[in-house]
This record gives C-alpha cells, sequence and structure tokens, in this order.
C-alpha cells in the first residue's frame, strides 16, 4: 500500500474532529508530495532548515498545508521559522515565549503556540516538568505576551513498546490541559491537545487527543543515512 492509499485509509479511520500532523522528517519531497495529494493539510518538521527546502520544493503545495513545528526550536532559528511554520508546538519556557514573541511582533504576525510537556520527566526530551504549577505559570505569561496565542498542549510522552503503557502519561496531559482551559485567561484558547504517534495514536485518541503526529505509520521506516 502506497503512501496516498495509508493516508487515506488512516484519515477514514481516525475521527474527522481529530486533526493528523504528519511528521515530514527526513521524507522526500515525492513523498510529501503524495501525502498532500492523498488530502493531508498538517505537515510538521523537526528542523527549521529541512522546514525551508521542503517549503521552497514544494511550490504552490506548500501553500495548501499548515506547517506545525514540532521539534526543538533554537533562539538563532526563530526568525527563520517564522517565515514557514504556522504553529509552534514546543515552547517549554517563559525565555522561548518571549524570544518568539519579540520576533513576532517585528514580523507583525500573531503566533499560535502549544507549551510542550516532558510527561514522563525524561531527561533526553524537551518541555515542561509535569507540575500544574509550573504549565499554568508558563501559561499566564504567555497570555500576556500580544503576538503569541497560546492554543493548547503538546506531548511527546515516554515510548513504549506497548501503546498501553502510554495511556496514564496521556491522561495526566489530558487532566492538565482541562486545568488550563478552564482557568480563562485572556488571548488563550484551549482547543488543541497534541499527542501521540505511530505506535500510540489510538490509546492518545481514547484519552482525549484531537491532534495526532504520525510519520512511519504513512511514510514507512526512515532508510538509515550512510
Amino acid at each position: 500500500m502506497g503512501i496516498k492509499e495509508k493516508y487515506k485509509t488512516l484519515r477514514a479511520e481516525i475521527p474527522e474532529s481529530v486533526s493528523i500532523v504528519l511528521a515530514c522528517k527526513t521524507r522526500t519531497l515525492e513523498e510529501v508530495q503524495e501525502a498532500i495529494e492523498a488530502g493531508a493539510r498538517d505537515l510538521g518538521e523537526n528542523y527549521v532548515q529541512e522546514a525551508q527546502e521542503m517549503y521552497d520544493s514544494l511550490g504552490e503545495k506548500a501553500r495548501q498545508v499548515r506547517w506545525h513545528m514540532i521539534g526543538h526550536l533554537q533562539k538563532n532559528k526563530i526568525n527563520k521559522a517564522l517565515r514557514v511554520f504556522d504553529v509552534i508546538q514546543t515552547v517549554d519556557s517563559a525565555e522561548k515565549a518571549f524570544d518568539i514573541n519579540s520576533r513576532a511582533e517585528r514580523a507583525g504576525k500573531i503566533v499560535p503556540v502549544y507549551v510542550e510537556i516532558n510527561i514522563g520527566s525524561e531527561d533526553a526530551k524537551a518541555g515542561v516538568e509535569p507540575d500544574y504549577r509550573l504549565i499554568l505559570k508558563l501559561a499566564e505569561g504567555i497570555s500576556k505576551m500580544d503576538y503569541l496565542h497560546l492554543e493548547g498542549l503538546m506531548t511527546m510522552g515516554p515510548r513504549f513498546g506497548d501503546p498501553e503503557a502510554s495511556r496514564e502519561y496521556f491522561r495526566k496531559t489530558r487532566v492538565m490541559f482541562e486545568r488550563i482551559a478552564s482557568m480563562d485567561l485572556p488571548r488563550v484558547d484551549m482547543k488543541t491537545l497534541s499527542m501521540g504517534m505511530s505506535n500510540s495514536y489510538k490509546v492518545a485518541i481514547e484519552e482525549g487527543s484531537n491532534m495526532v503526529r504520525l510519520g512511519t505509520i504513512v511514510f514507512g521506516e526512515r532508510e538509515e543515512k550512510k
């Protein structure tokens, strides 16, 4: 089954209320084009330079989709990121939020952002520690920034062979999401809970995710670079 068929099958199986962001890290132009032709409307990239190259190569097709930053965003790449990305899913500190806001002001652009939660408290992963007080403090800080619009939470979650092992982490993230949403902060519209990937998206959806980030299940395994 090709990329087009895989995407269409998944889109038919996943509730329409759940957005599918295709993780395009290391994928070829032809693979991404095929996904867009199949109906994909949200693309995720981990690296700014890779995203810029893909955006430029896609031409008119690049404007048919929303671009999501789903990797760590370095301070010196923010200006370039704002030229490509429609959504930044990986805000994990007040300092990063401030830096994005100040550059968005210069660009005259309102930027939808999500707060990234390190729900498993893993040393190797970015994100805010799963302490509600820290998450609320960051959300309150973002709510005071004129050029950022907080729209949700994102988490990677620990990766397990058994997707069921992820359930408790997704559940905890959903509780955080609901608590922030209930605060009714100014300029905050908590409408997106981005969690679940190729091996865990079904469990994530059961636990309240309305945005999943899928790569391998659509594109196949990544080829090892030599």
